[in-house]
């Protein structure tokens, strides 16, 4: 009798522990199916020299990986890539924060300033990347400038500002940088913003009553209260930021100009351009290694931070 019951117990548990895993099996299926399974053919591709059309790959080892260490173009890609996301973190994550703090205190038309200040994030990146081409293009009909930015500046009388924004090598890249920054600020003023709103107005409240400036509440109050956000904003701009792709493409064309390149293009250019998938798998791969590395270095450092 007491055999029985316990089979009986044993069965529902059992049957209770299978339903479970049912609910959750059709999420597993669609993650392999799109998530395992690619990294996986990826990461065999990657050790093969494939054109993307013959059926016939022929194996390599570590040879696409060894070629990428010596590949200057690519690091090169790696720098510009960086080279935006520095400008990303700085300017575009104060603006968001200076942005935050205003719309965080009881100004007028608050909740106006919180859409405007969003729209950019929202809108398509193909259409943002050909309208900055609009503005900053140098060429010119009937004599005068067809980009928004040279008309100006002619109307002006500074003329000696007018210049070819997308095709110098040394203004190229920030333009696009700023370009960035300016449509992806949105995203980080709405998370610290949240983040404002969660901090508990009391502190305020107490650091006033103590006698403490607005700097010393700023610094003692809001700062620490906020790492934690910071630190997510962080990460979110260096991911996003590295992986730069339509708005290089929609501003400066196919993304092959040596002063513009980045690493998603890069790996665009070795598919498209140079038939080598195998090589490109290998690209994707280093470049998702460099994006895992920065972002638990900069985890580390915000857990120290932290408990200092």
């Amino acid at each position: 009798m007491k055999n029985r019951v316990f089979d009986k117990f044993s069965f529902l548990e059992f049957k209770g522990v299978a339903e479970n895993y049912l609910f959750i099996l059709p999420a597993v299926v669609i993650f392999s199916i799109f998530y395992i399974y690619p990294f996986f053919e990826i990461l065999n591709l990657s050790m093969h020299e494939w054109n993307g059309i013959s059926l016939a790959r022929d194996f390599i080892g570590l040879g696409n990986f060894k070629e990428i260490m010596q590949d200057k173009v690519w690091w090169s890609s790696i720098g510009h890539a960086g080279y935006i996301t520095l400008i990303a973190l700085t300017f575009q994550n104060m603006l968001a924060f200076a942005l935050a703090l205003s719309c965080d205190r009881d100004i007028r038309m608050r909740k106006f300033y919180r859409i405007v200040f969003y729209l950019p994030p929202v809108l398509s990146e193909v259409v943002v990347g050909l309208i900055w081409q609009w503005i900053l293009n140098s060429g010119m009909q009937s004599g005068k400038p067809i980009g928004l930015l040279n008309y100006f500046l002619t109307k002006v009388h500074l003329n000696h500002l007018v210049h070819n924004w997308l095709s110098d090598p040394d203004t190229a890249l920030t333009c696009i940088a700023v370009v960035h920054s300016w449509k992806g600020f949105g995203w980080g003023f709405i998370i610290l913003l949240a983040g404002l709103q969660t901090i508990d107005r009391q502190l305020y409240e107490a650091a006033h009553v103590d006698g403490a400036g607005v700097f010393s509440t700023f610094k003692n109050i809001t700062v620490p209260m906020m790492v934690p956000v910071f630190v997510m904003v962080m990460i979110l701009t260096i991911l996003g930021s590295m992986q730069v792709f339509v708005l290089v493409l929609s501003m400066v064309g196919q993304g092959l100009v040596y002063h513009t390149e980045v690493p998603v293009t890069r790996i665009l250019a070795s598919m498209t351009g140079m038939s080598r998938f195998g090589y490109a798998c290998a690209q994707g791969i280093v470049f998702g290694l460099i994006l895992m590395i920065g972002s638990f270095m900069l985890n580390k450092i915000s857990k120290k931070a932290k408990q200092e």
